[in-house]
């Protein structure tokens, strides 16, 4: 491994920043040295899991790790910009929009790279950094909320769902380029998934829709993610 990509060496308690940045590394997290700052990678893959748990064998992201991290990688002063990679098939609604909302409420800059897939509620995910790409073989699939486990036949149910729904449409259109309208239109589409309403997109198409800015791999996303750090802070020096 060379000096430039070697993890930092960890951070005393006494020092002021923060050690569960370092003990994720294990957990796809990791912390490289540049010359524009230290940059922190952060995988998002698998299923995101919620209140219950994933079944066993099932690769997940816990929100319950990455939401105290994403707090202490806001207050330490070491790191100066965040990289997403994001490989998920969506999961659980709330923790989703909670992880989402952490990282578009981030200060420092961030960038996100879709590889694979960003499905579901990875959508969100996806579009929450300030720069988003995708890999031109990327996938994103845009539904309606799903429904399961037991259900009550009432108006209320209905109203419940469709409320969650709107809190995905409303945090998607403020994070990206999309409209309301035509995010309705991808996620109330038939006759493109055998047995589902919604539409599948891929890289092109995804940035082509204004979900996603930008189509690139790994080397245009840490460009773009020293690029707003170096402006962040020029920003700095000027106040």
């Amino acid at each position: 491994m060379s000096e430039e990509t070697k993890p930092t060496e960890p951070i005393e308690e006494n020092s002021g920043s923060v050690p569960e940045v370092h003990r994720m590394v294990d957990m796809g997290s990791s912390v490289t040295k540049t010359a524009h700052g230290n940059i922190h990678c952060l995988t998002i893959v698998g299923q995101v899991e919620g209140h219950m748990l994933a079944t066993q064998g099932t690769k997940t992201t816990k929100y319950e790790h990455v939401m105290p991290l994403l707090a202490a990688l806001e207050e330490n002063d070491d790191i100066a910009g965040v990289l997403f990679l994001l490989n998920t098939m969506g999961g659980d609604v709330e923790a989703g929009l909670g992880i989402a909302e952490l990282i578009a409420g981030m200060s420092k800059p961030t960038v996100s790279l879709v590889l694979g897939g960003s499905h579901s509620i990875g959508i969100p995910l996806a579009v929450a950094a300030k720069t988003s790409f995708a890999v031109p073989s990327a996938a994103m699939t845009v539904h309606p909320v799903r429904m399961s486990g037991t259900v009550i036949a009432a108006p209320q149910t209905y109203n419940y769902f469709d409320r969650l729904q709107e809190r995905i449409v409303e945090f998607v259109t403020a994070n990206s380029r999309i409209s309301r309208k035509d995010f309705l239109t991808l996620m109330l589409k038939t006759g493109e998934m055998s047995s589902d309403v919604g539409s599948v997109l891929y890289g092109r198409e995804a940035v082509t829709k204004g979900i996603i800015d930008r189509v690139g791999g790994l080397s245009d996303a840490l460009t773009e993610l020293y690029r707003l750090i170096d402006e962040t802070d020029g920003e700095k020096k000027t106040e």
